[in-house]
């Protein structure tokens, strides 16, 4: 299976998200991962990847089919959190939820509740979840 790579569009809307989240530029970088994208089988698929790294937290959107993403973000390879939803058909949703919950599992970090500040995203969001 031949995946697209992610089109300028694309990028330069996960641009905009994390220009808007952190106030700055933040650098994305192209990137390949291989993925189980059936779970019956055991054949790797390699995905179209963006990656960026902030404030110690490290991201990756992999697109797995035209208009399908995954998503998660990492501290190490022991402590990686998906967003509860394995695929998303909308790239600005993915990538928001993406950011919401790693700011919830920073603020959680930081025995700060936000759950009552949080803005609803999605009705499947149901906070960090353990990869």
């Amino acid at each position: 299976m031949n995946i697209a790579d992610f089109t300028d569009s694309e990028q330069k809307l996960v641009t905009t998200q994390l220009l808007q989240r952190y106030g700055k530029l933040v650098p994305l970088q192209l990137a390949d991962s291989e993925l189980q994208l059936d779970p019956a089988s055991t054949e790797l698929t390699v995905c179209p990847t963006l990656y960026w790294t902030e404030r110690g937290a490290h991201f990756v959107v992999c697109k797995i089919a035209d208009g399908l993403y995954r998503s998660q973000f990492f501290y190490s390879e022991t402590e990686q959190y998906g967003t509860g939803k394995d695929e998303y058909t909308d790239l600005n949703t993915c990538v928001t939820t993406l950011l919401q919950v790693q700011s919830d599992h920073e603020r959680q970090l930081a025995n700060i509740s936000s759950g009552a500040t949080r803005a609803k995203i999605d009705e499947d969001y149901s906070g960090p979840m353990v990869i």
